[in-house]
């Protein structure tokens, strides 16, 4: 019976926890998109003017216009290439639900922020209550895994072994699958979807599971890449159970 309630509470907080980030999302994408859709047509209209009359401006007015340009980029908007680029939105369900898996899990890369007075507010409130429900999240998977690392000791002790040898041999295990499974592996693939070299992606799946988040390096930004729908989604489940792993190797 306990076993079986144990099962259920930590079935209730996993689906609890993702149902908490689809909320999220929903709510920051509604929040949000209509005042990035202002803000790259703002944009556009600021590269035609400068396309028909660069020949002609001022000092001040060239200025002015890299100002601009500068404020534009750092709030995610890219006037480069034709207008359908404008169409495609940093907060669309896949970016909002990415967005939000970074402000519970504290990694805030800076690339993606909300601008909206509401969607900042609503910001405060989400990461208020998120962090901690990330917390427990994580400590709950980190308990999980740690059975595994029980039986798989308890296993070795029938065989024979000595308990520091079974100690050092679990750890090793669970450094050692953890780093294939969530180091190594991932960046295979982002090497190949993002385009980056094997180094860079292990460089970036570090700088995300440590939580530092430069945001140097971030998935599904580059506008001359075609990548496939929900793929940040997978990105940030992947983020996820990584940083349970993380926990896993803090409990042992």
């Amino acid at each position: 019976k306990a076993m079986c309630s144990g099962r259920l509470q930590t079935a209730l907080l996993v689906a609890g926890y993702f149902v908490y980030l689809l909320v999220g999302a929903a709510v920051f994408q509604a929040l949000e998109r209509t005042a990035e859709k202002q803000e790259k047509m703002a944009a556009a209209q600021m590269k035609e003017a400068f396309l028909q009359n660069f020949t002609q401006l001022t000092v001040a007015e060239m200025e002015q216009f890299m100002k601009n340009l500068i404020k534009a980029i750092q709030n995610g908007v890219y006037p480069v290439g034709n207008e359908s680029q404008f169409e495609e939105s940093n907060w669309d369900f896949s970016n909002s639900f990415f967005f939000a898996g970074t402000v519970v899990s504290t990694i805030g890369y800076g690339t993606l922020h909300p601008k909206t007075a509401g969607g900042q507010i609503f910001c405060v409130f989400f990461a208020l209550f998120g962090i901690p429900l990330n917390i427990v999240f994580l400590h709950r998977v980190g308990k999980m895994l740690s059975l595994l690392c029980k039986k798989l000791g308890k296993f070795l002790y029938e065989k024979g072994m000595r308990k520091k040898k079974i100690k050092f041999l679990t750890l090793l295990f669970f450094l050692a699958t953890g780093i294939l499974v969530f180091l190594c592996l991932p960046s295979v693939f982002f090497q190949i979807t993002e385009g980056w070299s094997y180094s860079e992606g292990i460089y970036f799946a570090f700088i995300t599971l440590s939580t530092i988040g430069f945001g140097d390096y971030v998935v599904g930004k580059q506008s001359d890449r075609k990548y496939f729908s929900y793929y940040r989604v997978l990105v940030a489940i992947w983020i996820l159970f990584g940083l349970a792993w993380i926990a896993l190797l803090f409990n042992l």
